[in-house]
């Protein structure tokens, strides 16, 4: 009888230790839920980031005419009415072009 229920409980052990450790609905996901919650805070944070550089720059926009100066200037090629523009072109550049 004591052996009866030795091996019922050694069977119920290791069948419960199987589904803990090694089954899909055990430890395993578990541990790849951990690792998929990092990578998306990893992730948040950047995008955290990312909107307080936007919104810092929406703010100079709005409140300065300097943020909207250096925009034209580097995104448009805007020059003042008493500045010159000048475009220096590579010699080898140019004749690529011209053929």
């Amino acid at each position: 009888m004591k052996r009866a229920a030795f091996i019922t409980f050694a069977i119920v052990f290791t069948a419960l230790t199987y589904r803990l450790l090694l089954s899909d609905a055990g430890m395993r996901t578990v541990w790849r839920l951990g690792h998929e919650i990092e990578q998306q805070q990893e992730a948040n944070d950047q995008m955290r980031q990312r909107n307080a550089a936007l919104k810092a720059e929406v703010v100079d926009l709005r409140n300065g005419l300097e943020a909207i100066e250096e925009r034209a200037r580097a995104d448009l090629g805007m020059t003042r009415d008493t500045e010159t523009f000048f475009q220096v072109v590579d010699r080898g550049a140019a004749a690529n072009v011209l053929r």
